[in-house]
């Protein structure tokens, strides 16, 4: 699902409101949105995500997928990520 950036200040807004503990943060952030990459998770097992800055994706190494970000959107879609190599799981960048 693609959020607008109200959206997300909305859920965060609401999130915080109702003393929801905060969403795992991304790690490797350099110049997205900070505040969109704090919320995000993986829409299949809602962990924690990782920014491949050098090919444009967000990594789940648990469900060993990798989402894309096409014109600074991440696409988080299950059937829109592809699945990550061997030689990628252990990788960090």
């Amino acid at each position: 699902t693609l959020l607008s950036v109200a959206d997300i200040h909305l859920y965060q807004s609401k999130s915080q409101q109702a003393g929801q503990p905060k969403r795992p943060n991304i790690t490797g952030l350099s110049s997205m949105n900070p505040k969109l990459l704090e919320i995000l998770v993986c829409p299949v097992c809602k962990g924690s995500l990782e920014w491949k800055k050098s090919v444009l994706e967000l990594t789940c190494r648990a469900c060993r997928i990798a989402y894309p970000i096409r014109d600074d959107i991440p696409v988080m879609l299950p059937e829109e990520a592809r699945p990550l190599g061997p030689d990628e799981i252990h990788r960090n960048t």
